[in-house]
């Protein structure tokens, strides 16, 4: 364990005399910040000439500008700049970021992010309870505080729907609860479905977390859901995509997380949803930040720094905006007595922000960790002592041979279930297209707009179940796509325009043991191994963004007209209209398998 793992600042019941004596002037502290305006989240302004006392890694107090006389502790000037907590992140997954958690803590620190709200869903629907300690250990040597709410929803929907590597039931989430003191909530429930129509699963697992006192997060779409889901004891969500759903959710006294992501990205719904404040009046002391999904590349250009500048930017005051990145999430889980603000006793996670409210330096425990935008050599050191995964981590994708990616071509009129994809890519279209007898597929691309995809199960679970499928306006020119991190049993998804350069797609990942790649006349022209369970790399955040960045350019340059994470969305069956598994077409909210074709 490195010394700048969240353990080494001392519990505060332990340090109180200790901070009393230093916050009185009766003893020195370790550190005094000077020169500094402070942003208070408490009372939301920005506080002129004050200098912050720090001891064992805790803020003692913060003091007027000359306060300190003594001559022991070391100072840092701040020369007038602004000094706020740490944010915090009430919803991420981390494996979205496609890095360990030791990885994505360099990230997190230098956008200025101190603790996160993770869940681990994803390596729990691969590995099991497996999975989330070994994501829990990792996140114990991250320089970084993280804590679990605990995956709810492993499968994602019931076995006839699709196939997952784990099945988190009732007994196993109160096990996680009862053994890790860093399972703090339940994670996001995302069979809405299920739990308003009172799925006796569903709710035993809801019951599990009840039980123990842990807060539930949500995952809904749809008003009509929104009663029943909050006498369900869901009690936040980030799923709020416009103004009205989100005043729904306020007034049934749920929480929100407003998701804010690169516009060209799933994730970004905060512009619509924050107008329940801006147009309807609604208070902000229920609402925060958080930014769910990530890649590698986007994380370090797009941090909860920039979330809560585009509340800013939304119509938010810059006080209120921070306070949302930061005190908000805190309170919703009940830390705001350790994080969030710059109170007495408070965890000395800090940062230095210039006039653009961009971090320039970070604290973290007290300890610099980014300075001048840039990671300190404490930090390096850290984040090269990383956490290494089992074995079985490496050895996840069990797919079949001899399989075949693509439907036969129809010989009579028949009437196609396709998937429309529109961007950002979160909901997907349910398109009924009449094929009329054709030579070959691509007479059916070239009218209808078309191309294959397929979602083959890779946890060695079945006798190699696949599915077939055709898109909508995806717009893959040539060649095929590919990827391991089909959500959210995670099997592998392949879409494209013959079966060669899929099967190349396809045997691609398995040779890597996961990952996402672009293939085009049988060579792949891009690709970001994932060998950790198909979904992380064992890289540092920095290579991997660049991998992720040439993953993109090739992306791009096939046509394909969503993100590579939104087309990681297709085989999401909780989600409308229509979705694509390893068990075949599922439509939503039916819950029905239907075939891809049926007679005209």
């Amino acid at each position: 364990m490195n010394s700048l793992t969240r353990f080494s600042v001392r519990p505060l019941a332990t340090m109180t005399r200790h901070l009393a004596d230093v916050a009185s002037g009766r003893a020195d502290p370790d550190l005094v910040i000077k020169g500094a305006r402070v942003l208070s989240t408490y009372s939301e302004r920005i506080l002129p000439d004050r200098e912050i006392w720090i001891a064992g890694g805790r803020v003692a107090a913060v003091k007027p500008a000359g306060s300190h006389k003594g001559s022991l502790a070391k100072t840092y000037d701040a020369a007038g700049g602004l000094i706020a907590p740490g944010l915090v992140d009430p919803h991420i997954h981390i494996e979205s970021s496609m890095v360990t958690a030791c990885a994505y803590a360099e990230a997190a620190l230098l956008n200025g992010t101190t603790t996160i709200f993770c869940d681990s869903h994803e390596i729990g629907n691969v590995m099991d309870i497996a999975g989330i300690e070994a994501m829990l250990e990792d996140a114990r040597q991250a320089p970084l505080s993280i804590f679990l709410t605990v995956p709810s929803t492993v499968p994602a929907t019931s076995p006839q729907l699709e196939t997952a590597g784990g099945d988190l039931t009732a007994q196993k989430i109160a096990a996680l609860f009862d053994k890790w003191p860093e399972a703090v909530a339940l994670g996001e429930k995302m069979d809405f479905v299920q739990v308003a129509m009172g799925d006796e699963r569903s709710h035993a697992i809801l019951a599990a977390a009840l039980q123990r006192g842990r807060p539930v997060s949500g995952h809904v779409y749809g008003r009509e859901f929104v009663a029943a889901y909050a006498a369900s004891g869901v009690t936040d969500t980030h799923e709020a995509i416009d103004r009205d759903i989100a005043d729904d959710l306020l007034e049934a006294g749920i929480w929100l997380f407003l998701r804010g992501g690169p516009p060209t990205t799933p994730w970004h719904s905060l512009p619509e949803a924050i107008k329940t404040i801006t147009e309807l009046g609604a208070s902000h002391k229920r609402i925060a930040v958080c930014t769910d999904d990530r890649d590698a590349d986007d994380l370090l250009l797009f941090g909860l720094d920039w979330v809560t500048r585009e509340a800013m930017r939304a119509g938010m005051k810059p006080e209120q905006a921070w306070a949302m990145g930061s005190l908000h999430g805190a309170t919703r889980f009940g830390l705001e007595g350790e994080i969030g603000g710059l109170g007495g006793g408070r965890r000395a996670d800090l940062v230095l922000l210039d006039d653009g409210f961009k971090p320039v330096n970070t604290w973290y425990g007290g300890e610099l960790v980014v300075e001048n935008h840039r990671i300190t050599p404490l930090l390096d050191a850290a984040l090269s002592n990383r956490y290494h995964y089992p074995q079985a981590a490496y050895q996840t994708v069990k797919l079949p041979r001899n399989v075949k990616l693509t439907p036969d071509l129809p010989t009579i009129k028949v009437v196609a279930h396709a998937i429309r994809t529109e961007l950002p890519g979160i909901t997907l279209g349910h398109e009924r297209i009449t094929l009329e007898p054709a030579n070959n597929w691509q007479d059916h691309f070239d009218r209808h707009g078309l191309c294959f995809v397929a979602v083959v199960e890779r946890h060695g679970k079945s006798s190699g179940n696949v599915a077939h499928g055709l898109l909508s306006n995806f717009n893959l020119k040539r060649g095929a796509v590919a990827s391991s991190v089909g959500h959210d049993s995670h099997n592998v998804i392949v879409a494209g325009t013959n079966e060669a350069d899929m099967q190349a797609a396809l045997r691609a990942i398995e040779e890597t043991q996961g990952g996402v790649c672009v293939v085009v006349d049988g060579k792949v022209t891009a690709m970001v191994p994932l060998p950790i369970a198909g979904l992380l790399s064992d890289k540092r955040v920095t290579e991997v963004a660049e991998e992720v960045k040439a993953l993109k350019a090739e992306w791009e340059k096939a046509g394909c007209s969503i993100p590579y994470m939104g087309f990681n969305l297709i085989p999401l069956s909780v989600i409308p209209e229509i979705r694509i598994t390893d068990k075949g077409l599922v439509l939503v909210p039916e819950m029905e398998i239907v075939e891809l074709f049926e007679a005209a």
